[in-house]
């Protein structure tokens, strides 16, 4: 199931308006982006807008913080935990590539979209920070992570994991890529940071 797929839950209104935004940012970006535009595809009206949102930043927070969930939820449901390690890293990389697949606007706008809207925005970006996180932490607590890292995955670790990976998917979009180039390079990254500890020096 897509990231797009995921989001069709809610009150319908809503849900079209922020698939209008979804739409006008994936054709003209976020920061061409008007009210005007997002109601125009949504078939709505301004004035259903404001009964859902208070500006269009709050959609753009409400839009991001629904497809980064979904994406956690499809991650989460695509590592076996019964698999090898290193078979995991690739599954659970495979299905991160699979939802920036069906909408790469995503990661580039929450890179580059999100800290212009100040404070509750940084507050989104901490919380889904935390939320991705807690998902490498448990995804990692399993016997066969266990074998490896005995004391788990620290969240500077999966921290640094998690911000080069974005990274990388953002400028590879901006670029005129795809999240597909960067499969195996980000397998190989994940497999690097999260395998098994160098011994301490004597």
């Amino acid at each position: 199931m897509t990231t797009q797929q995921l989001l069709r839950t809610g009150d319908p209104y809503r849900q079209r308006l922020l698939d209008g935004l979804g739409e006008s940012i994936a054709e003209i970006g976020y920061r061409n982006t008007t009210v005007a535009d997002v109601v125009r595809r949504a078939r709505t009206s301004r004035r259903t807008f404001y009964e859902h949102f208070g500006s269009l930043g709050e959609c753009l927070i409400a839009l991001l913080n629904e497809a980064n969930v979904a994406m956690i939820r499809g991650i989460e449901a695509a590592v076996s935990p019964d698999a090898p390690w290193h078979v995991q890293v690739r599954q659970a990389i495979e299905a991160w590539i699979e939802h920036a697949e069906s909408a790469p606007w995503i990661v580039v706008s929450w890179i580059r979209d999100i800290p212009t809207l100040g404070i509750p925005a940084r507050a989104l970006q901490r919380e889904m920070m935390d939320a991705f996180v807690r998902m490498v932490q448990v995804l990692t607590a399993t016997d066969a992570w266990r074998a490896i890292r005995p004391d788990g995955v620290d969240r500077g670790l999966a921290l640094i994991l998690l911000g080069g990976l974005r990274e990388l998917i953002a400028t590879t979009v901006e670029e005129g890529g795809r999240p597909a180039d960067i499969l195996d390079v980000s397998v190989q990254a994940a497999i690097a940071l999260l395998g098994p500890p160098p011994a301490p020096r004597p």
